[in-house]
C-alpha cells in the first residue's frame, strides 16, 4: 500500500519526494525554464501595473511585490493624488524585511480596518501560503504592529471588528474551536492582550458545519447619530453553499432571517439582497431585494422585489447593497452586463450601466475599504483575454446625477494582440448539453496543427470568466491556443448548472470538458495529441480524470494539487466539507459512484494503455488538499509500469503563493512540460 505518502515527515515519504523532484527538475529545468522564470518574474513585478487602490481615511492603499521586494510591500499616497506607478508611493509595511527579522515566510492575505480608526488595521498573514493565518494589529501611522495588540496564533482564523477596543475572533485554535472540517466554529469576543481560548462564545456554529462567520454594520457613522446602534449579524455556513444567516441590534438576542438555506446573501442596515439557489420561494438564480429591520420580531419584510430573473444562459456573478446603492453584474451568456438600483427610491426599476463593447468579464469593488461606512464610488475593472484591464469610476454620492462610466487607468499590454483572436464557442456534450468555451488563438495558424492549452475547474459552483493575462499571452506567444471551458459543476450558466454535475451525475462535468477537447477537433483546430488539459484542485481531479478516462483525447496532462483519491479525500479535514459535493465515501451507494471517476482507483497498467505524459505538481504545506493525492497518483502510476513527472514545491499552499521567483518557476516548469511534450509534435 501507499499510504504512507499521507505521512509528511515519513522517511519514505520524504524519499520519495526528493527522488521525483530531481527526476522533475533534471528534465524540465533546461534553458527554455530559466528563460520563462526570467519572463514571468519580470511580469509579476512590472512597476507600471494597473493600481486598483484601497481608501483608508486620507490615504489610498495598494499592495505590490517587485524586484526588491519579491514578498511585497503595503504603501500608500494621500488621497486625492492619482494612483498612478509613478507617484509619491510611501511604504507603509515591508513583508520581505518583515519576515527577515522574523526568520519565518508570511505571505500578505489583506488587512481589516478598524470603522473607528482607519490608522488600525488588522493584518492577515498566511502561514508560507497555507490556510492557517495570524491576524496582528498594525498602526499605519507609526508603521509597526501595535505594541500589546491583537496578534493571533496561525490557525485558520478571520475577524470583525466589534469595537475600538475588540475584536469577534474566528479561530481553530482547538478541536472545540473548529468544525469537524478543520474550519472556525466559534467566534469569541476577544480583547487586546488576551489569550483567544480564554475570550467569551459570542457566536457558535455546529461542529458538523464548514465554518462560522460575523460582520457588524455601523448605521451611525453615516446617520450622524451616536445613539444608532451597531447591527450585528452571524453567518454559519451549513454546507458549501447552505448557510443560516442571524441579525442582532445592539446586545439583542439573534434572529434567524426567514430565508431559505440555498442562497447568496449580502445586508446593509435596512435591505437583505440574496441570490435564489433553489426553487424554493423564486425561480433559480433569481435575485431579491427584501426590507430589513433587525429590531422586528420577523426581521424581514415578507414581500420581495426581484431584481433580476434569469432566462436560459444568464446568472448573476456579483451583487452587493451599499448604503443607498445596491450593483449586480448580470453574464448573458458569457457577456457581461452590470446594474445599479437606488434604494432611496421605493419602486424603482434597475438601471444598466453601458459597458463597452470589447469587454469580455467585469467585476466591481468599491473605493473605501468599508462597504458599509465609506462613500458609494465605485472601482470597476473591465477586461478581456486579449483586453488588457480598465479601472472605471462609478460616482454613486452625486444626487440626481446619471450614473456612468470615467475611465481612470488602463493596465499596459503584456503581449502584442494583434496577431489574436478570441471566440466563444460551443460543444455538444455526451448528453446533447451545449457548453461555452472560449479560444484565444493566432489569426494565422495551421488548420490541425495548433497546440492548445485547455483549461477547466467544474465544481462548487465557482464561476470562470475571461481574463487579461501576461501570462497566458507568454503561452500564446509561443504559438499556443488557449481554451477556457465553462462546464458543469461550475456556476457560469447559473445555479442548476453547478447542481446537475454534484455527487451522481459528476460525470457530466468530466464529458463537458472532453467535449469541448473533442470539438476542438472537429473544428480542425487541432489533434489530441496537440492539446494539453490543466486544472487544479477540483480541476486537478478533473484533469486526473482525462488522464485515466479519456487518455486518447489528450496529448498531456498537467494537474495540479489534485484531487485523486475518492476514497479517502474526507479522512483529512478539510475534506469533510466537500462530502455534499462529491459525495461520502462511508456510503457504500456513494463510494461506488464516485470510485467509477476516482483517477486512483483507475489507474490501468501500462501493458494494457498509454497514457499521455503527466505532469503533477504540488505543495507540501498544502493544508486544503493534501499533498498525498499527487503524491499517491505519480506512485500508482509509477507501480503501474508509466513515466509521470511529480514536482512537490516546498512551500505556496494550496494557491501557490510564494514571493515572485518561486510564483514563476511554477507555472516555468509547466511550461517546459508543455514544450517538451505537445509543443514539440
Amino acid at each position: 500500500m501507499d499510504l504512507f505518502l499521507e505521512q509528511d515527515d515519513n522517511a519514505e515519504t520524504l524519499e520519495f519526494v526528493q527522488q521525483r523532484n530531481a527526476d522533475s527538475s533534471e528534465q524540465l529545468k533546461d534553458a527554455a525554464f530559466e528563460k520563462d522564470v526570467s519572463a514571468i518574474k519580470a511580469l509579476i513585478e512590472r512597476d507600471d501595473r494597473l493600481i486598483v487602490p484601497t481608501r483608508r481615511g486620507k490615504w489610498l492603499y495598494d499592495f505590490r511585490q517587485s524586484k526588491d521586494n519579491p514578498l511585497g510591500v503595503w504603501r500608500r499616497i494621500p488621497d486625492g493624488q492619482s494612483p498612478t506607478p509613478d507617484a509619491p508611493w510611501e511604504t507603509v509595511f515591508d513583508l520581505d524585511a518583515f519576515c527577515a527579522a522574523e526568520g519565518k515566510r508570511w505571505i500578505y492575505r489583506g488587512a481589516a480596518g478598524s470603522p473607528w480608526d482607519p490608522s488600525r488595521v488588522l493584518l492577515y498573514l498566511s502561514d508560507g501560503g497555507s490556510d492557517l493565518t495570524r491576524l496582528l494589529e498594525f498602526d499605519t501611522e507609526t508603521k509597526a504592529p501595535v505594541p500589546g495588540g491583537f496578534d493571533t496564533p496561525a490557525v485558520r482564523a478571520h475577524a470583525s471588528w466589534l469595537s475600538p477596543e475588540e475584536i469577534c475572533y474566528f479561530g481553530s485554535i482547538d478541536e472545540n474551536s473548529a468544525t469537524r472540517s478543520g474550519w472556525p466554529r466559534l467566534g469569541r469576543r476577544l480583547k487586546r492582550g488576551q489569550n483567544p481560548a480564554d475570550a467569551p462564545v459570542l457566536y457558535a456554529a455546529d461542529e458538523s458545519d464548514v465554518t462560522g462567520s460575523c460582520g457588524m454594520l455601523f448605521p451611525h457613522f453615516w446617520k450622524g447619530s451616536d445613539d444608532e446602534e451597531p447591527i450585528r449579524f452571524f453567518e454559519a455556513s451549513h454546507e458549501i453553499g447552505k448557510i443560516g444567516v442571524f441579525v442582532a441590534k445592539g446586545d439583542e438576542a439573534l434572529k434567524r432571517l426567514d430565508l431559505p438555506v440555498e442562497i447568496d446573501i449580502h445586508l446593509n442596515h435596512q435591505f437583505c439582497l440574496w441570490r435564489a439557489k433553489s426553487g424554493e420561494r423564486y425561480p433559480v438564480g433569481s435575485l431579491v431585494l427584501q426590507h430589513f429591520d433587525p429590531s422586528a420580531d420577523r426581521p424581514l419584510r415578507e414581500e420581495g422585489q426581484v431584481l433580476f430573473s434569469p432566462s436560459n444562459g444568464q446568472s448573476v456573478s456579483q451583487f452587493a447593497v451599499l448604503k443607498e446603492w445596491a450593483l449586480y453584474v448580470v453574464s448573458d451568456r458569457l457577456k457581461p452586463r452590470l446594474f445599479v438600483l437606488d434604494l432611496k427610491r421605493d419602486h424603482i426599476a434597475p438601471v444598466e450601466i453601458i459597458l463597452p463593447e470589447a469587454v469580455q468579464s467585469v467585476s466591481f469593488r468599491q473605493l473605501d475599504s468599508d462597504l458599509h461606512t465609506g462613500e458609494e464610488i465605485i472601482q470597476v475593472i473591465g477586461q478581456g483575454f486579449l483586453l488588457p484591464a480598465t479601472l472605471y469610476r462609478l460616482d454613486l454620492t452625486v444626487p440626481g446625477r446619471q450614473p456612468s462610466l470615467e475611465v481612470v487607468a488602463n493596465a499596459p499590454a503584456y503581449f502584442d494582440a494583434s496577431g489574436m483572436k478570441s471566440e466563444l464557442l460551443e460543444a455538444t456534450s455526451e448528453d446533447g448539453t451545449k457548453v461555452p468555451y472560449h479560444i484565444v488563438f493566432p489569426k494565422d495558424w495551421t488548420r490541425g496543427e495548433l497546440p492548445v492549452l485547455q483549461y477547466g475547474y467544474g465544481g462548487f459552483e465557482v464561476s470562470l470568466s475571461p481574463y487579461y493575462s501576461g501570462i497566458n499571452g507568454l503561452w500564446l506567444e509561443k504559438g499556443g491556443a488557449y481554451v477556457q471551458a465553462y462546464i458543469r459543476g461550475g456556476g457560469e450558466l447559473g445555479p442548476d448548472w453547478h447542481k446537475v454535475a454534484m455527487r451522481e451525475g459528476r460525470h457530466k462535468a468530466f464529458e463537458d470538458f472532453v467535449a469541448v477537447a473533442r470539438d476542438l477537433v472537429k473544428r480542425g483546430f487541432t489533434t489530441p495529441d496537440r492539446i494539453a488539459c490543466t486544472g487544479g484542485s477540483n480541476g486537478g481531479l478533473l484533469t486526473g480524470v482525462m488522464a485515466t478516462r479519456y487518455p486518447h483525447d489528450f496529448g498531456a496532462i498537467w494537474t495540479r494539487m489534485p484531487v485523486i483519491d475518492m476514497s479517502r479525500f474526507h479522512v483529512f479535514p478539510a475534506g469533510k466539507a466537500w462530502m455534499h459535493e462529491y459525495g461520502n465515501p462511508d456510503v457504500t451507494g456513494d463510494l461506488e459512484f464516485m470510485l467509477a471517476y476516482s483517477p486512483l482507483h483507475n489507474v490501468k497498467p501500462a501493458s494494457e494503455v498509454t497514457y499521455p505524459p503527466i505532469y503533477i505538481e504540488s505543495s507540501t504545506n498544502d493544508d486544503r488538499v493534501h499533498p498525498s493525492h499527487a503524491r499517491r497518483f505519480a506512485h500508482r502510476l509509477l507501480e503501474a509500469g508509466h513515466e509521470p513527472l511529480f514536482h512537490e514545491f516546498g512551500s505556496g499552499g494550496h494557491g501557490g503563493a510564494g514571493n515572485s521567483e518561486e510564483q514563476a518557476a511554477r507555472t516555468a516548469m509547466g511550461y517546459s512540460f508543455l514544450a517538451q511534450t505537445i509543443l514539440s509534435k
